[in-house]
């Protein structure tokens, strides 16, 4: 085996992490396309719930939101209000 045959062998890449890298390009993708997300009304529920899992907080005293950019950027913003001890 000389030299210029080891340079000149490449290795095959992974065909589960190929298949994988794509799949998460087409999620991300389609993601960035839905105008509304169908998710938000249960993930806001769930963030509630992981809320008051720690802490006694009344439903009116959490704010979940959910602002898009024109650049297709989505922000969640997330206001508590916390008891006083």
């Amino acid at each position: 085996m000389s030299l210029l045959d080891y340079f000149k062998t490449k290795k095959k890449p992974n065909t589960a992490s190929t298949a994988k890298e794509r799949l998460q390009i087409i999620v991300a993708h389609q993601r960035g396309e839905r105008d509304a997300p169908d998710y938000f009304p249960q993930m806001k529920q769930e963030i509630i719930e992981v809320i008051r899992k720690y802490v006694q907080v009344d439903t009116d005293q959490i704010s979940v939101q959910l602002d898009q950019n024109d650049d297709r950027l989505s922000v969640l913003e997330l206001n508590v209000t916390l008891p006083e001890k």
